[in-house]
């Protein structure tokens, strides 16, 4: 019996007659149906795989959400979810899977026979739809009509930085840095397309979250930052009026994600070096005979000249007279014979020979650790992001510590559809102990230790025997100051009654700061297209800074000094926006009106006093004299109605308007209004159908821009009116005295600046842009001369104008690009041209620089070094006056034709060449390989001079007691030497050493400034362990310097000048993120 015979004959037992007749074939017809679609059911689902995998980014390592993910070929498909998984069935036959994301690069992965498939989307380099933070709003890449750069989190938390400065330089094109201090949370000095204004500032405004900040960046934990937004032109800054002629540094901090919630937990642990290597110096027993030879030819070649011979013995028997110490076996006079050199049997005596490296009891090996905790959120309505950092960071050098806790929180609602509001809320506690760094303080130890001679020990020795001295109480060596009685004296030039290592260990330079931050907006929406919206911050600032010297050597002794400073930062900044957004078919319009005040305070309290009662005591109660008390309060307002309307005309044509009225509170109230405004416009030339059809443009866009902008920075905050100075009193009578005179038209300096530029995306793998740019700066402030009947020596004036022109260039290429591995190199250079065209006199002398029209504010201003005399190693400069009549001392005839001079008082001044380089840049290489990144970001300079302080300070005469450079082996010595570098001659320091362009160095670098390797654990580890995502990185900064001398920091000053800083620090630092 068939099957459906034996159900039919089973159901006509129960049914009657008549219906098992009427029925049977239509059941029959049906039964065979059901069957047929059950064995093809079968045999489908015995021909289709079930895959899945989870989706992260390359970027963080997390999972992505919301990844479309599809048979390639079919429909078939399905999308991520909160946890990046997906699970798809597929056809037995589907070979590949695409996965799409918006901002992110597209893949298609071979399926290969696996039944799990993770994968990693990198960012789309080519992304028009990315969202980059402007001016009051947000604005497609696409469609953006000015010039910014932005800098993603990605390139941040996982490099060292205390300071996000540092996360800026060699990124993008157009922006110049100067080197960042070893000193840790020191940040560095920006200049965004060149330089703005010669007496006032140059340094751009830094706004965060939407509001001008007047706190120090290193209140930021660079772990909170979600992105900074660097805008360049007068289109893209000219809504914030008369502080935005240097630019606008925008860093947004991070929000919440309403797609995923996350805690993640973040640790670093590093240590830090020194980055830049000492000069090289004569070391030990080397200098002796250079000392000997500066006394020898003092004599030879003095106004009455010691006979040569007499002048050896002289040199030879009083060589420890000039330079103090013997710390060799041999007694004081056969240290050096008659010959001038080095008798081969000296040798360094007892301990000396451990105590002679002054930099090695100061400095110590860095130490940096960071930690953080990140909640991060959401729902459909709301948001929440809030994290709490802890940063220990320890410099180099003894007593430069950095200890920081900051936190966040950032919560955002929208209980109804036309209401939105938020608040973000920040907090830090900071406390550092300070390394004196720059100029010429006995107190810095980089200029102490650097200029100190090579025979001077740290410690006091027996100088018989040249063991330590131990003191008796403490059974600690004793510090040699250098004038301790029974010891030898260090002379002038090596510092006596000076210890750099003992003051910093007992004097005190301390500072805490606490910063309380909030933003809180509120938005509305109405009539559809509107939208109000009401922007509230506070900035609290309250800093306290504690100094001492102690009072056995240094500035404080014999009494001791302690002093204490006390300030109040608040800033309040208040604005109410108005948006209208609409589209009409293919146009679509934004119109922006807004009003904003800001206000700022600064309460400051010093007091300073003298006469330590009780040892180990320094607050101020513990001093009997009070030297200073000084207290003052500073207030500044702007207020501003401002107004941008941008059009769009099919995605295709976009042109942006923008107008500002400011005010500011530091001019006369008939000059304090200004009009700040820009133009701009841009054209999508791949939404052209002579573009569209060529296949390998991805996208073009030319824009264009013109506007301006004002800078109101560095001006004395009463600029306009008159003032006295108080406290000049007559003893117990008491005076003031006229400090300036009012100038009711003062008003801020304006910045003009057009703009071209062209923007390419090619190939699917190669984005880049070109851009010109021209600022002209007038209304220029300068201390304009006055009449001594005046009784004012000088009056601030608008009266100069200079500009700056340059070309900026971009390119980024996906050399490689495949599924599992991917090359990326990112190139960017730039140039800028300065040149001033009106000033208030001919002429303005500062330092190494002379300001002149037609000239740059950088360009070096010096004595014309000539050479040196053959016959006798004498400096030669070019002579400024060449009357044997008059300069028959000073002058001399050379190769028969040239008149030079001896004097530095009679050399010819020139300008020699400019600090500003021909080109700088920087490039980034990217590699991503399987759940491994590394990413290498170079920065170089070619051109540019500069002028070497530190080294012209080693490269005396012969001063006796100080580090003289290596480079004094190819002095002069004997008449016929050609050479470079004059004799050594004590009594010529002035006049050998004088500044002239015989001290500029070329300025070209290559540097190696950050390198990060970091893994990204697989979601199949992680996922069995508990957790979202894991990333483990290791990151260096500052790895490599190549320049024209060791020890040499090109970057030092945008002027082009060398100090004795700080040396900024190498730094190398692993790190760990998990994300639950």
């Amino acid at each position: 019996m068939r099957f459906n015979e034996k159900l039919l004959f089973c159901t006509s037992e129960i049914l009657p007659t008549d219906f098992t007749n009427l029925n049977y074939h239509h059941m029959r017809k049906h039964l065979m149906i059901f069957v047929l679609l059950m064995v093809t059911g079968l045999s489908a689902i015995a021909q289709t795989v079930q895959i899945t995998g989870t989706v992260t980014s390359s970027e963080d390592g997390l999972p992505l959400p919301g990844v479309t993910v599809k048979v390639q070929g079919l429909t078939l498909g399905a999308v991520t979810g909160p946890d990046g998984v997906y699970t798809l069935q597929v056809p037995a036959t589907a070979t590949a899977l695409e996965f799409s994301f918006i901002g992110m690069q597209s893949q298609v992965v071979e399926i290969g026979g696996r039944t799990r498939v993770n994968v990693t989307l990198a960012p789309d380099l080519v992304a028009m739809d990315e969202i980059i933070v402007t001016a009051y709003g947000t604005a497609k890449k696409g469609s953006f009509t000015g010039a910014t750069a932005q800098i993603n989190s990605k390139s941040i938390e996982t490099r060292p930085v205390a300071n996000v400065t540092k996360a800026i330089e060699g990124v993008n094109p157009g922006i110049q840095v100067t080197s960042a201090s070893g000193q840790p949370g020191s940040g560095q000095d920006i200049r965004i397309r060149g330089f703005g204004s010669v007496s006032a500032s140059n340094a751009p405004l830094y706004v965060v979250d939407g509001v001008p900040y007047s706190g120090a960046i290193s209140n930021l934990n660079s772990q909170d930052i979600e992105s900074i937004s660097i805008l360049k032109d007068a289109a893209s800054s000219a809504l914030y009026g008369n502080r935005a002629a240097n630019g606008v540094v925008m860093i947004t901090t991070k929000r919440g994600n309403k797609s995923r919630s996350s805690i993640q937990f973040t640790t670093t642990q590093g240590v830090s070096t020194r980055s830049i290597p000492e000069y090289d110096r004569i070391t030990g027993l080397d200098y002796y005979p250079l000392m000997w030879e500066a006394d020898y030819y003092r004599q030879v070649y003095a106004t009455t000249p010691v006979d040569p011979a007499v002048a050896a013995q002289s040199a030879t028997d009083n060589l420890i007279t000039r330079v103090g110490y013997n710390i060799t076996t041999l007694p004081n006079n056969q240290i050096v014979g008659t010959t001038g050199l080095l008798n081969p049997s000296a040798e360094i005596l007892g301990d000396y020979a451990g105590d002679l490296d002054w930099q090695e009891p100061i400095m110590r090996q860095g130490y940096r650790g960071e930690y953080g905790l990140t909640f991060n959120g959401g729902t459909d309505q709301s948001d929440y992001y809030v994290s709490l950092g802890y940063l220990n960071e320890k410099g180099y050098v003894l007593k430069s510590d950095y200890e920081r806790i900051t936190g966040r929180i950032n919560v955002n609602t929208t209980p109804k559809k036309w209401l939105r509001t938020g608040l973000n809320l920040s907090g830090n506690m900071t406390e550092s102990n300070v390394a004196v760094s720059g100029g010429t303080s006995y107190v810095n130890p980089f200029y102490f230790t650097r200029n100190m001679g090579p025979i001077y020990p740290v410690y006091a020795h027996d100088p018989a025997t040249g063991d330590y001295l131990i003191d008796p109480a403490t059974g600690e060596y004793i510090y040699d100051l250098g004038n301790l009685a029974g010891l030898p004296t260090r002379p002038a030039g090596a510092s006596p009654g000076r210890h750099v290592v003992a003051e910093t260990m007992w004097n005190d330079d301390l500072f805490k700061r606490n910063v309380l931050s909030a933003r809180t907006y509120v938005d509305l929406m109405f009539l559809k297209d509107f939208k109000f919206t009401l922007n509230v911050a506070s900035d609290v600032s309250a800093y306290n800074a504690a100094g001492f010297e102690n009072k056995t050597v240094g500035d404080g002794a014999p009494a001791g000094r302690g002093e204490r400073v006390n300030s109040l930062t608040t800033s309040y900044t208040i604005n109410e926006l108005l948006n209208y957004s609409k589209t009409f078919d293919v146009h679509s319009v934004e119109v922006l009106l807004g009003h904003e005040n800001y206000d700022y305070t600064y309460n400051y309290l010093r007091g300073f006093r003298q006469g330590q009662i009780v040892d180990g005591n320094t607050e101020l109660v513990n001093f009997t004299t009070t030297n200073d008390l000084t207290s003052y309060t500073d207030k500044y307002r702007t207020e501003g109605y401002f107004t941008r309307l941008n059009y769009n005309f099919n995605e295709k044509y976009f042109v942006s308007g923008s107008y500002r009225r400011d005010a500011s509170s530091k001019f006369y109230k008939d000059t304090r209004w200004g009009n700040f405004w820009s133009v701009s416009a841009a054209w999508r030339m791949d939404a052209e159908n002579f573009i569209k059809s060529q296949t390998w443009i991805d996208m073009m866009k030319l824009r264009a821009s013109y506007g301006a902008v004002g800078n109101d920075g560095g001006i004395d905050l009463y600029a306009w009116q008159a003032r006295y100075n108080i406290g000049v009193n007559n003893a117990n009578e008491p005076g003031f005295i006229q400090a300036n005179l009012s100038n009711e038209t003062l008003t801020w300096e304006s910045n003009n600046t057009l703009d071209f530029a062209l923007e390419f995306a090619l190939l699917k793998r190669v984005t880049g842009s070109v851009e010109f740019y021209h600022r002209i700066s007038s209304n220029l402030l300068f201390a304009v001369p006055l009449p001594l009947s005046s009784g004012i020596t000088s009056q601030d004036q608008n009266i100069g104008e200079m500009y700056n022109q340059g070309v900026e260039m971009r390119i980024a290429v996906d050399v490689v690009k495949s599924p599992s591995f991917i090359w990326n190199i990112d190139v960017n250079a730039s140039t800028v041209k300065n040149e001033i065209t009106k000033l208030p006199q001919e002429e303005i002398i500062s330092g190494t620089k002379k300001l002149m029209v037609g000239k740059s504010i950088y360009d070096f201003w010096l004595r014309d070094w000539y050479g040196v005399d053959p016959s006798d190693g004498s400096a030669l400069y070019d002579a400024n006056i060449k009357d044997f009549a008059t300069q028959a001392a000073n002058l001399r005839i050379i190769n028969e034709t040239d008149t030079v001079s001896t004097s530095q008082n009679n050399a010819k001044y020139a300008y020699h060449g400019s600090a500003i380089p021909d080109l700088i840049g920087g490039f980034t290489n990217n590699f991503s390989y399987k759940g491994f990144d590394l990413s290498i970001l170079s920065t170089f300079q070619i051109g540019g001079l500069i002028y070497d302080n530190t080294y012209a300070s080693l490269m005396h005469a012969g001063d006796y007691g100080r580090a003289i450079h290596v480079d004094i082996l190819d002095r002069w010595q004997k008449p016929g030497d050609i050479t470079d570098v004059p004799r050594l001659d004590n009594s010529k320091l002035t006049q050998f050493g004088a500044q002239s362009d015989r001290f500029l160095t070329d300025a070209s670098f290559f540097a190696i400034k950050a390198v990060t390797l970091s893994y990204n654990i697989p979601a199949s580890v992680t996922q069995r362990a508990g957790m979202k995502g894991a990333r483990v990185w290791l990151s260096g900064e500052n790895l490599l310097l190549l320049n024209s001398r060791t020890g040499l920091d090109p970057q030092a000053s945008f002027a082009g000048t060398t100090d004795n800083v700080y040396t900024p620090s190498r730094i190398l630092t692993v790190g760990i993120n998990v994300s639950l």
